[in-house]
C-alpha cells in the first residue's frame, strides 16, 4: 500500500523546509507540490521548470521514469495526458470542492490520476513514504477517501500577518501578492483543512509554524509518528540540520538549498509590515486569531 503524508494549509507557513527535512529520513521521498508536475514538467506553462536536484524536471532521473511509466514516453501523447489531468484537477480538486470530496467515497478521475503518480514515485524512487506538500485541501480529503493509499494529513499554519508579508515580496519565481487576497486564501484554505481534521482526526495533525521553529525537533517527532516513521528527527536540539538533494516538483524556491541550517524562526514581518496591510490581514483572519492562539496585536517576544 502506498503511504503519503499529504501537507495541507497556506503557503509561505514553512511546509517545504518541513517536507525537506523529512526527506533526510530514510525511505522518505519528499516531491514538493507535486500538482503541478503536468504544468512545471510537461506543459511548460508553471512558474518554474526545475526540479529540487536543479536538473529541469524533464531531465531528471527520476521525474523522466515516472512520466514514462504514467504517461508513456511520445511526446505527443505525453503532453495529451498532461492537459487532460490538469482539465481534471480544475474540475475537481480546487479548494472549493473539498466539502464535495469529503462527502461521498466515490472519489473522480483525477484522484486516480494523484495515485498512479504516488504509485510509480514508489516504484521508481523505493520510497516507503512519499511526502506531497501541495497544501490543496480537496486532494488530501479526496485521498482519505481512497482504498489503497494510507495517507495522513499535515496541516500547517502560520500567522496570516507574517504570510501577508512574505507575499507581499516577489521571491525568484514565485510573483507577489496583496495582503487582502493572501489573508483570504489563508482563511479558506486553513478552514478546508480543519474539515478533513474533523472527519479523519486519527490521520490528521495540525502543526503552528512558531513552535516548528521554536522546537524543531519536538514538532518533527510529532510528524514522524503521524506519518509511522521510525529513528531520530533529522535535526540537533539548537535546530540545526543538514540538507541534501531533494526532487521537489516546486515549492518555495529555498528547496533548492543544500548543505548546513539552522532552523529558526523569522520574525523580520514585524519590523517590516506596513500597518495597513498588518490591520488588512488581521481584520480578514479576526475569526480564526483565537483558534490557532494568535494574538490581536503580534509582538516579537512570542504567541
Amino acid at each position: 500500500m502506498t503511504r503519503v503524508l499529504y501537507i495541507t494549509g497556506w503557503c509561505r507557513s514553512g511546509t517545504t523546509l518541513i517536507g525537506n527535512l523529512l526527506a533526510e529520513l530514510d525511505g522518505v521521498e519528499h516531491v514538493g507540490e507535486l500538482r503541478y508536475l503536468w504544468t512545471n514538467g510537461v506543459l511548460g506553462t508553471g512558474t518554474n521548470r526545475l526540479c529540487g536536484c536543479g536538473d529541469k524536471i524533464e531531465d531528471c532521473g527520476l521525474w523522466s521514469a515516472v512520466l514514462t511509466r504514467v504517461a508513456g514516453d511520445d511526446p505527443d501523447k505525453r503532453r495529451e495526458y498532461a492537459e487532460q489531468a490538469v482539465h481534471r484537477q480544475d474540475l475537481s480538486l480546487r479548494t472549493r470542492h473539498t466539502r464535495a470530496r469529503l462527502s461521498t467515497a466515490r472519489q473522480p478521475e483525477a484522484v486516480g490520476d494523484m495515485v498512479r503518480l504516488y504509485e510509480a514515485i514508489a516504484a521508481e524512487s523505493g520510497a516507503s513514504v512519499i511526502v506531497d506538500s501541495g497544501k490543496f485541501p480537496a486532494e488530501a480529503a479526496a485521498l482519505c477517501r481512497v482504498p489503497g493509499v494510507d495517507v495522513r494529513v499535515l496541516h500547517v499554519v502560520r500567522d496570516p500577518r507574517a504570510t501577508a508579508e512574505s507575499w507581499r515580496t516577489v521571491k525568484e519565481y514565485i510573483p507577489a501578492m496583496a495582503p487582502g487576497r493572501s489573508t483570504g486564501y489563508w482563511v479558506a484554505f486553513n478552514l478546508a483543512s480543519e474539515l478533513i481534521g474533523r472527519a479523519f482526526p486519527e490521520r490528521y495533525l495540525r502543526v503552528r509554524y512558531e513552535d516548528f521553529t521554536r522546537d524543531p525537533r519536538a514538532a518533527l517527532q510529532r510528524i514522524m509518528r503521524l506519518a509511522d516513521l521510525t529513528g531520530e528527527p533529522p535535526v540537533d536540539t539548537e535546530g540545526n540540520a543538514v540538507l541534501h538533494v531533494n526532487h521537489t516538483v516546486t515549492g518555495n524556491p529555498d528547496r533548492l538549498r543544500r548543505g548546513p541550517l539552522r532552523v529558526r524562526r523569522d520574525d523580520r514581518w514585524l519590523s517590516t509590515q506596513p500597518p495597513r496591510d498588518r490591520a488588512l490581514a488581521t481584520a480578514v483572519a479576526l475569526p480564526l486569531l483565537p483558534a490557532y492562539r494568535y494574538p490581536l496585536v503580534p509582538r516579537r517576544k512570542g504567541v
